[in-house]
């Protein structure tokens, strides 16, 4: 279903073309999570197998006959094992489509500055955030070996196939949208809404806080996990830091067109610039 188009020469809409403009990004997104969920619910099995090596690798002393196999304990775990899989990967599958979506129902109302934000926004986040999914993947086995390893020596582990999904739920989503942070720093800094110096003055807050908030966001909670987690965010804050100040030396040469004029006088406004701004925000839609 095509969107209603503006003919108004600033890009405005009533609010009902919006809610159906909406409604239509949705429900592409929705169609787009729903292949991708079934490209995976076909390829479950090698998915799988994927997704539980980290367990494979604790300790096998802790498991029953020595072998490591997770356990189902109802009927109905092996269908919501494979909508949970699908669902997951088939949103990751899918991210492309609901991000643009998402792109196009933001953009038309953005000038076009605004615009080259939003694709170094959609450019990045998807890098970022499968590089958060793949730290978390090789780390998992350390805490499942922490903690499996504090079971007595007389013991074994039978870990069911839900509790284990849903940890390796928690750490692929958690880091990966942690990884997301730094970049909505860098944002806000090109918005012109977070200077350099602000990151600057709160730089030892941030760290303080991304190392409290990787200590309690963490499903297992050990130390290694939480080091594994704040790094390389802290990391990655100190690079957005880096592009904030350039972005804010660059932005501090540029000459100020109403610095010579007296508190009093009104600054001119450059009206075919705008012109032009708001008839490309209106062929946009």
């Amino acid at each position: 279903m095509k969107p209603r188009q503006s003919s108004a020469p600033d890009g405005r809409m009533p609010l009902m073309d919006h809610l159906r403009e909406l409604r239509n990004r949705l429900i592409k997104a929705i169609l787009g999570l729903v292949a991708g969920g079934i490209v995976a619910w076909l390829l479950f099995d090698p998915i799988w197998k994927f997704l539980q090596k980290p367990y494979t690798r604790i300790p096998q002393e802790h498991c029953l006959g020595g072998e490591c196999d997770l356990v189902v304990h109802g009927i109905f775990d092996g269908f919501f094992v494979h909508l949970k899989v699908a669902l997951i990967v088939g949103a990751v599958l899918s991210s492309p489509i609901w991000l643009y979506q998402i792109w196009a129902f933001v953009a038309p109302g953005l000038y076009k500055r605004e615009r080259r934000w939003t694709y170094t926004f959609m450019g990045a986040a998807v890098p970022l955030f499968l590089a958060g999914a793949a730290l978390a993947y090789l780390t998992m086995d350390k805490g499942l070996k922490i903690f499996i390893g504090l079971a007595p020596g007389d013991t074994k582990v039978l870990v069911g196939i839900q509790d284990y999904l849903g940890y390796a739920q928690a750490m692929l989503l958690i880091f990966g949208l942690t990884f997301e942070l730094p970049l909505f720093v860098v944002m806000l800094n090109l918005a012109g809404v977070l200077t350099h110096e602000r990151i600057r003055r709160s730089r030892r807050l941030i760290v303080f806080g991304v190392f409290v908030f990787a200590a309690v966001a963490t499903p297992s909670q050990d130390p290694f996990t939480m080091l594994a987690l704040a790094v390389p965010t802290v990391v990655l804050f100190e690079i957005a830091e880096v592009l904030a100040f350039f972005h804010d030396r660059r932005k501090g040469r540029r000459p100020d067109p109403d610095a010579e004029l007296s508190d009093d006088e009104a600054s001119p406004l450059d009206l075919e610039a705008i012109d032009a701004e708001l008839e490309g925000g209106g062929r946009a839609r």
